[in-house]
């Protein structure tokens, strides 16, 4: 697979993906009153970013876009290293746990976002990143794998 597919690919992982993270913080925002979905949007900790008010679907199309990145960067790298089925689910799965713990934090830094001590949210948040990682891990495919040469 040429890297212009890997980017077609990790874009299509990254947008289905990022969206069923997205839907599934919402949900638990609007029925729970769990602010994840704000703060999977947030940017107020971000400079220059944070002078600017955006509207929701701006702030989801920072997220996707970071969605999509990660997804074709980890698909390249599972296929680079000729990952098998398992090491995809438990790797991909993994990275989207540790990214979710190394940004939770960040709702320290607004007013918007649920408390840093808040035990609810971050299980939500958590499980949401492993919601996705396991969604992104679904798009590896075997023969994907020899179409890399080390």
């Amino acid at each position: 697979m040429n890297l212009s597919r890997f980017v077609v690919k990790g874009s299509v992982a990254g947008v289905i993906s990022g969206v069923i993270l997205g839907l599934f913080f919402k949900t638990i925002e609007i029925y729970w009153n769990i602010n994840v979905y704000t703060l999977l949007l947030n940017v107020d900790y971000i400079p220059v970013l944070n002078r600017f008010s955006f509207s929701e679907m701006v702030e989801f199309s920072f997220h996707l876009i970071i969605s999509v990145i990660l997804a074709t960067i980890l698909l390249y790298v599972a296929a680079k290293h000729q990952w098998t089925r398992r090491q995809m689910m438990v790797r991909t799965i993994g990275t989207s746990l540790f990214i979710g713990l190394v940004l939770y934090p960040t709702t320290a830094l607004s007013e918007r976002t649920p408390p840093l001590t808040s035990v609810s949210a971050l299980f939500c948040w958590l499980f949401g990143h492993l919601l996705y990682g396991a969604a992104l891990s679904l798009f590896w495919e075997k023969n994907e794998t020899q179409a890399i040469g080390r």
